[in-house]
């Protein structure tokens, strides 16, 4: 019988197009004093299917390091659009590059969860033309970033962020919904812990032998779902007694975990479940339009009910 967690070690981060791989050795080589030469709160081009804060910094014989910042409500996420917002910069301020810049990504949201910024290189694989493939993602703190750039970084959206004029929108909702009746996910960013999907005859199997072991291979499996997912259904029953909102539904999530004495990974991934740009949430077509990787984590844990994100037009 194959097992659908492998016991191997999270695989090497993935080279980069000129060679080198990713690493306290590889931002060691990297480091050096740049200038932050462009600041563009509103970056987007043409077909870039949404915005963000570009801060890139570039020195004389060096590789330009670009750090992207982006709010909630702008289009598609910093994670789902790597390749194609890192292109799109590569092509437009550093077309003689062999190499797109050092890709850093911030994707602000969370800020209650977190007590410190949030960034993540991006390290890929290779590029076709000025389009990189294959990205493999590294936490850095505020401090790493900073000396790898040699300046001074901004983590907010800046003051000539202008956010998108608000449309006309259903309400959210969230609710309760059974783990084994999610669609089947096609995880595509961890393929070392996440090879496949989980099959139907696996999935029941974990529901009669649950784990709740953590695993290092991934931020998805860092933690025990089985206790976040028994935060959230507590979140959810004390929500819908005091008439909480589906907007407000993060912060209320967040309160009650401090209020539990709960932090850490826990309280990050029960802030995911309830929030409106990362909640897991079905399409109407039997995939997912958010959620695919937790889902699969829960489903390898044996989880048995999660919340899920669904919108409700008003009557």
């Amino acid at each position: 019988m194959t097992n659908d967690l492998p016991a191997n070690p999270a695989p090497e981060p993935a080279p980069r197009p000129d060679g080198r791989s990713g690493g306290q050795d590889e931002l060691r080589a990297l480091t050096t004093p740049r200038q932050r030469t462009v600041d563009d709160p509103m970056f987007t081009t043409p077909g870039l299917p949404g915005t963000f804060r570009l801060q890139l910094f570039t020195a004389a014989g060096a590789r330009p390091v670009a750090v992207a910042t982006q709010s909630a409500g702008e289009g598609m996420s910093l994670m789902n659009g790597a390749e194609q917002y890192a292109g799109a910069v590569w092509e437009r301020h550093c077309p003689d590059e062999e190499a797109p810049p050092v890709w850093v990504e911030q994707q602000l949201g969370l800020e209650e969860s977190s007590q410190e910024p949030r960034f993540q290189e991006v390290v890929f694989a290779g590029a076709d033309g000025y389009r990189p493939h294959g990205p493999h993602w590294t936490t850095l703190t505020h401090e790493q970033l900073e000396e790898l750039v040699g300046a001074k970084v901004a983590t907010d959206r800046g003051a000539s962020y202008v956010p998108r004029p608000a449309e006309a929108e259903p309400r959210p909702v969230f609710e309760k919904f059974a783990v084994a009746r999610l669609s089947r996910p096609h995880p595509f960013r961890e393929p070392g812990c996440m090879p496949a999907s989980v099959p139907w005859w696996r999935r029941w199997l974990r529901q009669i032998l649950p784990r709740r072991s953590a695993r290092s291979c991934c931020w998805y499996h860092g933690g025990d779902w089985h206790a976040v997912n028994a935060l959230a259904l507590q979140v959810l029953e004390r929500a819908r007694a005091q008439g909480v909102d589906g907007d407000d539904m993060m912060d209320f999530a967040i309160a009650h975990a401090t209020a539990v004495g709960v932090g850490g990974w826990q309280t990050e991934a029960l802030a995911t479940l309830f929030s409106i740009g990362d909640a897991i949430q079905p399409d109407s077509e039997g995939g997912y339009i958010n959620g695919q990787h937790r889902a699969q984590a829960m489903l390898e844990a044996g989880v048995r009910r999660t919340v899920v994100l669904r919108y409700v037009y008003e009557s």
